[in-house]
């Protein structure tokens, strides 16, 4: 750099006897290269001299997470001085079940709730959806941006993360105490009335604020089982099972 900005001076003394301004601004052009500030290179300008040291301005405003420098010290090229985050607009990195990520989307609202602040909301966007799954959890992750101007979300913090994949057409929900889900298979109980229950499969949708969307297995105003459903299931296995026995027992 002090190279550069000696063949810069160098050209610009003798310009007046060269009479050629094409080299100068060569010899510029490698200051400006080497990032060197326009502020520095307009003194160099002025006073016609190679200045012993240079203020070099952040690019941006943030904290300093680590510091190389010290004075005295000599850089390498490419040698990391100091590294500055802005902490103004952070990233929330969210883990997502597998079966959700066929609602997910870039650019869905989210709200981000951080366990550090109780009863704040943070409202962001999904910007980027990982191409990857995790094989022991069965979760992909995302990428929420949002703006942070108070400076309170801290690298490293356990937030949880609301997204609205929803729409505005009406759909049949019920419940998601009603659905017994094995798994592979989802259920309800229907009431059929006088003691009956009706166990029925059912295929489900989108989840949000303790209901969940039935795409097929229901119709509009049938009654299901929100609670002891497992109690129900238990009997009626029971019921089948004593059923069972009493038909072996009356074959001959």
């Amino acid at each position: 750099m002090s190279s550069a900005a000696a063949e810069y001076i160098s050209t610009i003394n003798s310009k007046t006897i060269v009479g050629d301004g094409l080299y100068g601004r060569g010899s510029r052009q490698r200051l400006m290269n080497l990032d060197v500030p326009d502020a520095a290179i307009v003194t160099m300008e002025k006073s016609r001299q190679v200045p012993i040291g240079i203020e070099w301005t952040s690019p941006r405003d943030g904290v300093v997470l680590e510091r190389n420098a010290i004075e005295g010290m000599r850089a390498q090229p490419g040698a990391v001085l100091f590294r500055i985050a802005d902490h103004a607009l952070v990233w929330a990195v969210i883990d997502v079940a597998e079966r959700d990520l066929g609602a997910l989307a870039t650019g869905q609202p989210a709200t981000v709730k951080a366990r550090g602040f109780p009863g704040r909301e943070f409202a962001g966007q999904i910007n980027v959806i990982y191409p990857e799954i995790s094989k022991e959890t069965r979760t992909a992750r995302l990428r929420i941006e949002l703006t942070n101007p108070d400076l309170v979300l801290l690298h490293g913090m356990y937030v949880d993360a609301d997204i609205d994949t929803g729409s505005a057409a009406p759909v049949l929900a019920i419940p998601e105490s009603a659905v017994m889900d094995t798994g592979r298979r989802q259920a309800v109980f229907v009431d059929r009335g006088q003691g009956r229950f009706e166990p029925r499969e059912v295929k489900l949708g989108q989840r949000g604020g303790g209901y969940v969307e039935v795409r097929d297995g229901l119709a509009e105003g049938e009654p299901v089982v929100v609670a002891a459903n497992f109690l129900i299931d238990a009997e009626s296995n029971l019921k089948a099972a004593l059923q069972s026995f009493s038909d072996a027992g009356a074959k001959p």
